[in-house]
């Protein structure tokens, strides 16, 4: 009913599949964010056209509006956002930091004070799950604060020693069947604090595992290097997933370290501001230069957007400030993410992950448009 099984590895890279009450997962994989139930610009049929068989939703905002307990009555998320395969929720941690001038942490939880209404909300660990629980999610990952970079060693060791204590309580405080709760590792750029804190969590024996606190600020050099440190310490047979890291470079090299599940706002925020990513690098659709290139975005890319529609009229849609102008530009950068991820899975089915990786490297970069 849920698990995972690892199929292959090649220069350090996992094939495998995560295995869930609405469907398998092909990983490594993209989770698109689907922060409201919703993956902005599109309908879920169109998501699924993109190759994405699992979304992300945020507890926070779910808690918000509509709330947990309307989701549950009107069946769950599943059913209530008409998507029919996996969805993983976050616990609202990452909100612990992004928000900060509207909460306050404490030793039992956080609370929020709503970007909507002013109203303050609670959010303990054991709420968290018990929204998750209502939201029916398949994944449900536990309520950890997190850190922006840079912050001291000390304040680091804090928030790593709370997030500990909260997995703990978060763990006992799970009941659903059917639903795998993440731990998730917490320490900053501190590499003997994230070791202890990984140690810490894999002893409790969490159904798979996120790497937080990276992807906050800190330069690409030192994800990689606590990404690296972190995979050493969890366990083979359990899913690894490293939250909100996610150009297609930081792809392409975490998978090299390990890891299985990633998910990032960057393809669908940077599709409707115009910014579409190609074999070719990124490309910006309002320069002029694209007024009369009847080329698709992409000559490689065989999603709907790129066999039906020139840059010209992308960019008429996108200076005209028509709607169409984000669903296609959506369609196109999740089709070419999942694309990549198909071709990471392939290379690693092949054993020749490590010449891959060398090629795309090299392309994505050097490649600038």
């Amino acid at each position: 009913m849920i698990g995972f099984h690892l199929i292959s590895t090649s220069s350090g890279a996992r094939r495998g599949r995560l295995i869930t009450p609405h469907g398998e997962v092909p990983t490594p994989t993209f989770m698109p964010v689907a922060t409201q139930a919703s993956v902005k610009a599109l309908t879920p049929r169109q998501v699924e056209e993109t190759g994405t068989l699992v979304v992300l939703s945020n507890t926070y905002h779910l808690m918000l509006r509509p709330g947990a307990e309307t989701v549950a009555r009107l069946g769950g998320l599943h059913r209530f956002m008409g998507w029919a395969h996996p969805i993983l929720t976050d616990s609202g941690g990452f909100q612990v930091a992004s928000l900060a001038p509207l909460r306050r942490v404490e030793e039992d939880g956080v609370t929020f004070r709503s970007h909507l209404d002013g109203s303050l909300h609670a959010l303990t660990p054991e709420r968290a799950v018990a929204i998750q629980e209502l939201l029916g999610s398949d994944i449900a990952m536990v309520l950890d604060e997190c850190v922006l970079y840079p912050a001291s060693e000390e304040r680091a060791r804090q928030a790593a020693a709370r997030s500990l204590r909260w997995a703990r309580q978060s763990l006992e405080a799970h009941h659903r069947l059917g639903q795998a709760l993440y731990g998730i590792v917490q320490g900053g750029v501190f590499a003997e604090l994230r070791r202890e804190n990984a140690r810490a969590l894999v002893e409790l024996g969490f159904a798979g595992y996120g790497i937080g606190g990276l992807a906050v600020g800190e330069p690409p050099e030192l994800t990689r290097e606590m990404t690296a440190l972190t995979v050493s310490e969890l366990p083979l047979d359990r899913p690894r997933y490293l939250m909100g890291s996610g150009t297609p470079l930081d792809i392409v090299e975490a998978v090299a370290q390990g890891i299985d599940l990633f998910d990032c706002v960057l393809p669908t925020r940077n599709a409707r501001n115009g910014t579409l990513f190609t074999s070719q690098g990124k490309l910006t659709i309002k320069n002029a230069r694209f007024s009369d290139d009847p080329s698709p975005i992409d000559p490689e890319c065989s999603c709907y957007c790129c066999q039906h529609f020139s840059r010209a009229y992308l960019r008429h849609l996108f200076l005209a400030r028509e709607m169409t102008a984000a669903t296609l530009n959506t369609l196109h950068n999740l089709s070419f993410y999942q694309g990549l991820m198909a071709r990471l899975r392939r290379a690693i089915e092949e054993d020749r992950f490590s010449s891959e990786r060398r090629q795309l490297v090299d392309r994505l970069r050097d490649a600038s448009t």
